[in-house]
């Protein structure tokens, strides 16, 4: 995890879930994001150093909308990560060999460009879209 600075501020993200047990299931377990503070209707998870917190939504939940980027239907409302190459790679396959069901499947975009990256794209069990991205240099995240 990553540990926020002064000059490296963590993000704070609230999103819907319609049970919070699975959100600690496939949060805590399966991305290995440490839980926090929590109630009986929301959870806290520090997500690579930055707080997310899943909150007792069922009417809220599931992403409607896609946009299309190099070649796929990307989900719009989603959020997620910027890794290096190597985390990236390990948490891709940890996910293949949970038989995770992938909306874009692991692979690189913008391949040969400036801002060739890795991606990938899934749902929680809330239906909330997921994307990490995979950098082999992390000062290309914002190249043109």
């Amino acid at each position: 995890m990553t540990t926020p600075t002064a000059t490296n501020p963590p993000f704070h993200l609230a999103f819907p879930v319609h049970d919070i047990a699975l959100a600690r299931q496939f949060y805590g377990d399966l991305l290995g994001c440490p839980e926090g503070r929590s109630s009986a209707d929301w959870v806290d998870f520090d997500f690579y150093g930055h707080q997310i917190v899943a909150h007792l939504a069922p009417d809220e939940c599931g992403h409607k909308q896609t946009s299309a980027v190099d070649g796929h239907n990307v989900p719009v409302r989603h959020f997620g990560a910027v890794l290096n190459m190597a985390q990236w790679q390990t948490l891709a396959d940890k996910l293949t060999a949970a038989g995770t069901h992938f909306v874009i499947e692991p692979h690189i975009r913008f391949k040969g460009e400036p801002g060739e990256q890795a991606t990938m794209f899934f749902l929680d069990p809330s239906g909330n879209a997921i994307e990490f991205k995979g950098f082999a240099t992390l000062q290309n995240l914002f190249t043109k």
